[in-house]
């Protein structure tokens, strides 16, 4: 699965990276190396990217969504989101757009993906374009994530969740160091 997410986001990164490698600074680089290696850092979105299906161009057709929105982004700005990891914890709270493929409980809860606990298997690698390519696991009490992050020098970020019981959804935003909650890099 982790070979799939992999090669899915390499080519992820090529369709989405508007700079080459050439055009980030070294100092850029080097502070988003710093990021990486502290696993100290937050990512706030601007966009969230569903999965297309019928039902969703149906709710898009509403007119129900923030201003801006269109069939493959919704705007969050303004709207409250984060994903924050933390030596190996994670914290998160990432509206959510798209259709579930199974009930996961009762009561009408806020369907955003919500996780705070231990990550798994965090991995990291550099890419091509000095982008960082990190991918773990996480789960909250009814579901497991698989979770893709991608964080270029520029402070650019993308981000793509999986789970069993929902359809996929990426994120695009900007990471922030924890320690300052500030845009260092």
């Amino acid at each position: 699965m982790k070979t799939y997410l992999s090669i899915v986001y390499i080519l992820f990164i090529l369709v989405l990276s508007c700079k080459s490698a050439n055009s980030y600074s070294d100092e850029q680089i080097k502070r988003l190396e710093t990021l990486i290696e502290s696993k100290s850092y937050t990512i706030e979105s601007d966009w969230a990217r569903p999965q297309v299906t019928y039902a969703m161009q149906q709710v898009l057709n509403s007119g129900i969504l923030p201003p801006g929105s269109g069939s493959g982004a919704i705007s969050l700005i303004g709207n409250a989101n984060f994903l924050t990891i933390s030596g190996d914890s994670i914290n998160a709270y990432l509206p959510y757009f798209g259709e579930r493929q199974m009930p996961t409980g009762y009561g009408g809860s806020d369907s955003a993906i919500q996780l705070k606990g231990k990550l798994k298997d965090y991995t990291f690698e550099i890419e091509k374009n000095n982008s960082y390519l990190i991918l773990f696991d996480a789960q909250n009490e009814t579901e497991n994530f698989n979770i893709s992050i991608v964080l270029f020098p520029n402070r650019k970020s993308e981000i793509r969740v999986n789970s069993a019981s929902r359809f996929p959804i990426s994120y695009s935003g900007e990471v922030l160091s924890v320690k300052t909650n500030k845009t260092t890099i």
